[in-house]
């Protein structure tokens, strides 16, 4: 088993920190969600115009800060003088992997322009043992890979299409990654049910799901076996968790 996927309990992730300590991907979410005994925290990364990765979700800036603009098309000492929610600044990433020297990190790579400084950024921290990159682009999963082979990778788009279609019997002979990190439905396709969860444990591969923020619905995937659930309401999960003897810190 990889390194970052190696712990006893379900791996509980808390999405772009715990919502009810900070607004989204800032540093008091994330030290809230570390303050509760999380020990996942998922985050995103566009890049400045400059070069520096920021812990952010949006390509705009306009959504939830204070400023409007592109992130890319932006220098990072425009970008660091927005506020999300009226108050807290965007942390890059270096600054917020360094902040909780603790955890572990699930980095969605938002754009190509991520790649390059993502590398150069793991290679300085020296944390590679410490990640799970993700992307919505089997592309930039693979330039990772390729700069770090031992690397925690999800599955991208191709690799979760093989892993659901194999799970109906289809034949594929190889899926790269060692984490399936996906919705319970795409539009109108169901990825989680039993088979693709039976097929997944099969291949060696672990199933996280996002973003969960129900009760009942944390509840049920537990109960059909997936191994991770990213979720908003960190305090929820933990509470889930614990209830069912499955929360370890």
């Amino acid at each position: 088993m990889h390194t970052f996927l190696d712990h006893r309990g379900v791996l509980a992730f808390a999405h772009r920190g715990d919502h009810d300590s900070g607004p989204e991907n800032t540093l008091p979410a994330f030290a809230g969600a570390v303050d509760q005994g999380f020990k996942y925290l998922e985050t995103d990364t566009h890049c400045t115009r400059d070069g520096v990765l920021m812990a952010f979700h949006d390509q705009q800036l306009d959504r939830v800060t204070d400023q409007t603009g592109k992130i890319s098309e932006l220098d990072y000492e425009v970008v660091r003088r927005a506020r999300v929610g009226g108050s807290e600044t965007i942390p890059s990433l270096e600054d917020l992997i360094e902040s909780f020297p603790e955890a572990r990190f699930n980095i969605d790579l938002k754009a190509d322009t991520t790649v390059i400084p993502f590398i150069n950024l793991i290679r300085k921290l020296k944390c590679v043992d410490r990640i799970c990159v993700g992307a919505f682009s089997d592309q930039r999963i693979n330039a990772v890979r390729e700069a770090f082979p031992n690397v925690c990778t999800s599955l991208g788009p191709i690799n979760v299409c093989r892993a659901r279609l194999t799970s109906y019997g289809v034949p594929f002979f190889k899926i790269e990654g060692q984490c399936a990190q996906v919705p319970e439905r795409w539009r109108k396709v169901t990825v989680i049910d039993a088979r693709f969860i039976r097929e997944m444990k099969q291949r060696g591969i672990q199933t996280h799901v996002w973003t969960v923020n129900d009760e009942a619905n944390m509840t049920r995937l537990l109960a059909l076996g997936v191994e991770g659930i990213m979720t908003d309401r960190a305090g929820l999960l933990k509470k889930v968790l614990k209830a069912k003897g499955l929360w370890v810190n």
